[in-house]
């Protein structure tokens, strides 16, 4: 037998084992079958209801409006409405990355959500994307053409957020929080945060119930309080446009309980309820609470909890006093709040 050559070998054409189905054990009188020759599927059916939304809502096509196209028009593929509208829903769906758009830009039901004309057009690709959310940071850029307006922008959010109110609505509830936002690597702006123990952005929220009606990013080197005043003077008249007769109510943890804060609220009529931490004199002026808490828990054999209210002002930030009320419960008081 002749011993084939190494040449010889080379030369033979290999195999291909492409199969297009596999056949599995029958369900009574049905077959079984894995098909892999359906073409481009996608398993993300719930951006068509998310697509229906926002046909209602407007919120793509008028997030779109608050932008500006630079962009020679017989050059554009993809238009700013697709973009935006390809980000916002790929955000609905978890895919928080601009890198899992690479495969994303070929789902067909993506691409019906985002407007294209025809299900099999590619939508844009991870550098596209991120083009488009880095022109704000690179105006002058030939690369980066799409410019938004920051001031529509927050315009719009506002507008949308207050539009969940009933008009005749008599209180409104403004809850003011600042979280973490953590950053791996070295991003721009990066700051350890002690609290949180990570390097983080420090975002100022505010919401109305669920609707979220101010997100303003920020550095985590400054107090989780800054720019709250400038948002009050945004939000507190867009509010009472919508809502004339609602009493406003401002909400926050102890890292609100500033005297800019509560001074603008007092002199624009807004109440509040914000935390006000513990120091040795205000459990100084708690301890007949605490006390009758005690007494009160030995008789009842488990936890009392009683209430006491008393004006206060603090040695040297505030410029006036201001209504306390405590809840001591049991051996220690828990929580103190402040109210207008």
């Amino acid at each position: 037998m002749k011993q084939k050559t190494k040449t010889e070998t080379a030369a033979q054409p290999s195999t291909q084992c492409q199969q297009g189905s596999f056949q599995f054990q029958a369900h009574g009188a049905r077959e079984v079958v894995a098909d892999f020759t359906g073409g481009q599927l996608s398993s993300d059916g719930g951006v068509l209801l998310m697509r229906e939304l926002d046909r209602g809502l407007g919120l793509t096509r008028q997030v779109a409006a608050c932008f500006e196209d630079r962009r020679n028009p017989d050059l554009i593929e993809h238009t700013v409405g697709e973009l935006i509208a390809q980000r916002i829903f790929g955000l609905a769906l978890g895919y928080e990355d601009l890198n899992d758009h690479q495969n994303l830009r070929t789902d067909p039901l993506l691409a019906l959500a985002a407007g294209k004309p025809e299900v099999n057009d590619p939508l844009a690709s991870a550098p596209t994307l991120n083009r488009l959310e880095l022109t704000v940071d690179r105006p002058a850029s030939r690369y980066h053409k799409i410019v938004p307006q920051n001031a529509r922008l927050e315009s719009l959010l506002l507008q949308l957020g207050v539009r969940t109110l009933r008009r005749r609505q008599r209180e409104v509830i403004l809850d003011f929080d600042a979280t973490h936002d953590p950053l791996h690597g070295r991003q721009e702006g990066t700051f350890f945060h002690g609290y949180y123990d990570c390097h983080c952005y420090l975002p100022l929220y505010a919401f109305i119930g669920d609707a979220l009606v101010w997100a303003q990013l920020r550095t985590a080197d400054r107090d989780a309080s800054d720019g709250t005043v400038e948002a009050l003077a945004h939000l507190v008249p867009a509010i009472r446009r919508r809502c004339p007769k609602a009493r406003i109510v401002l909400r926050g943890d102890s890292g609100f309980c500033r005297e800019a804060i509560l001074a603008w609220c007092e002199a624009h009529g807004v109440d509040y309820v914000i935390g006000l931490a513990r120091n040795a004199r205000l459990l100084a002026e708690l301890t007949p609470a605490m006390d009758r808490a005690r007494q009160q828990a030995v008789l009842v054999g488990g936890t009392a909890r009683v209430f006491a209210e008393f004006r206060y002002q603090t040695l040297d930030t505030w410029s006036r006093s201001r209504r306390v009320i405590a809840k001591p419960s049991g051996s220690a008081t828990r929580t103190t709040r402040v109210s207008s």
